[in-house]
């Protein structure tokens, strides 16, 4: 995983941060995005990045979500098979300007759902809406694509956490990428040029052209190390195992959407949901 901050690693981290560029120094993209890419709608949490998000039939008077990874829950990695729906949860969240300034701290009132397995996500649900965090705020949530994302997309990585961007395209799927314990299906692969870090798990991913997000940013293999903790694997369709060291994944989000309901209740019997369930 692009592993969670804390305790001396963290300060080891801020330490390096302070000298560090606002933005990362990827290279931009060959032909300028259709939409503003920028940090408004992204959150930090006290270890990882996040994004206020909406299916595109959420109303403005539906509690707001928050997307994360599930290794980022305060209450530690989900284990294998297992899915957390409908529980109490009081974390907050730095929601971020356009800029990247802190504008306001938002609440949960529940982790609505999380797993680490098929996927790696977290959403909670928060103590506001939509209307009113753009009414108090300014600020709208992003919207989660509703369809399978594109190789050879241009892509941003926004991190609420580093408050940095890293510019690269979808290289292509993993069919299966097994990390240690846990094996997730249909990664996103990045082009090399997103060498996201640690504090950047749950990042949203924005395709550049819609401004919708695709995916969400988990994990990558660091040293080089076959299917082990922190260094993924790829494996296909007949097993057959790739280690590509120094290479970044996210999680398809798309998988999300037939999955809320009414109220923006998450609601696994949906049809067409896909997420496990408990």
């Amino acid at each position: 995983m692009n592993r969670p901050l804390a305790g001396a690693a963290l300060s080891l981290f801020l330490i390096g941060a302070a000298a560090a560029p606002a933005v990362a120094s990827a290279p931009q993209d060959k032909a300028a995005p259709a939409v503003a890419v920028n940090y408004a709608g992204t959150v930090a949490l006290s270890n990882c990045s996040g994004s206020v998000v909406r299916a595109p039939g959420s109303q403005p008077t539906d509690p707001a979500l928050v997307l994360s990874n599930g290794h980022c829950l305060e209450t530690g990695f989900p284990g294998p098979g297992e899915v957390v729906t409908d529980q109490a949860s009081s974390r907050s969240f730095s929601l971020l300007s356009a800029s990247g300034s802190r504008v306001a701290t938002l609440r949960a009132s529940k982790v609505a759902y999380a797993t680490m397995t098929d996927t790696d996500i977290s959403i909670y649900q928060l103590t506001k809406t939509y209307a009113q965090i753009q009414s108090q705020y300014g600020i709208s949530a992003l919207t989660l694509n509703d369809a399978h994302p594109v190789q050879g997309t241009a892509i941003k990585v926004v991190s609420g956490y580093w408050k940095r961007t890293y510019s690269c395209n979808v290289d292509g799927f993993a069919y299966r990428l097994k990390e240690g314990e846990w094996t997730w299906k249909d990664s996103v692969r990045y082009t090399s040029s997103c060498n996201t870090i640690g504090g950047t798990s749950g990042s949203p991913v924005i395709d550049t052209t819609t401004g919708k997000v695709v995916a969400v940013n988990n994990t990558g293999n660091e040293d080089g190390q076959r299917c082990t903790d922190n260094n993924p694997c790829e494996v296909d369709e007949t097993g057959k195992v790739t280690v590509r060291q120094g290479i970044n994944y996210a999680q398809e989000t798309y998988i999300i959407v037939p999955c809320i309901g009414a109220g923006n209740k998450i609601d696994l019997n949906r049809p067409g949901c896909t997420l496990p369930k408990p």
